[in-house]
């Protein structure tokens, strides 16, 4: 059973997807056993396969490209503990100044904000368009999300942050209870 999924991805993003003569596409189909077809004049891309997770794999790992990750990221996606994540801001902005504002309470002055989150919650987050991405370990991607959302809705950069904290602290206990 041949497994096929279809997507789109910005016309600037797709020679990041292709690289140098063809190697990151193809290092992209070793890593999952699945062909991609990129018509690069639309950024139509073709994830197609005969395993469905290694499809879906390579979906998810193409849409993260598409959604400015650095494709060595990207590939982390291979790793059955890593996770992505998609956020869109124009579901919750309501004008296009407002949406630039959203832009700038998740990335911060000098890009602070973001950095700080990945920093607590061990994860990549990557803003693009009207898209927030990231891309981390199972347990950590939801808190992520979780913060992201709360800065979106306006909850103020410290809350947010004390939580991130809590969370952390909460996860670090887990990890040393599981050993």
């Amino acid at each position: 059973m041949e497994y096929q999924y279809e997507l789109r991805i910005p016309k600037e993003r797709v020679a990041v997807l292709i690289g140098t003569k063809g190697a990151m596409k193809r290092k992209i189909e070793k890593a999952t056993s699945a062909h991609l077809d990129v018509d690069s004049t639309e950024g139509e891309i073709t994830v197609s396969g005969e395993d469905a997770m290694s499809c879906y794999t390579a979906k998810d790992i193409v849409a993260a490209i598409g959604r400015g990750f650095n494709p060595d990221v990207a590939l982390q996606l291979t790793d059955d503990k890593y996770l992505y994540e998609e956020l869109n801001m124009a579901d919750v902005a309501r004008t296009k100044k407002h949406m630039i504002r959203m832009k700038g309470r998740v990335i911060g002055s000098e890009g602070k904000s973001r950095k700080l989150i990945e920093d607590l919650t061990e994860t990549s987050i990557c803003v693009y368009g009207k898209t927030v991405g990231i891309i981390g370990e199972t347990d950590t991607v939801p808190i992520a999300k979780k913060a992201l959302e709360s800065l979106l809705a306006g909850s103020p950069h410290s809350t947010v942050y004390s939580w991130l904290e809590k969370q952390r602290a909460r996860l670090k206990r887990q990890q040393v209870e599981d050993m």
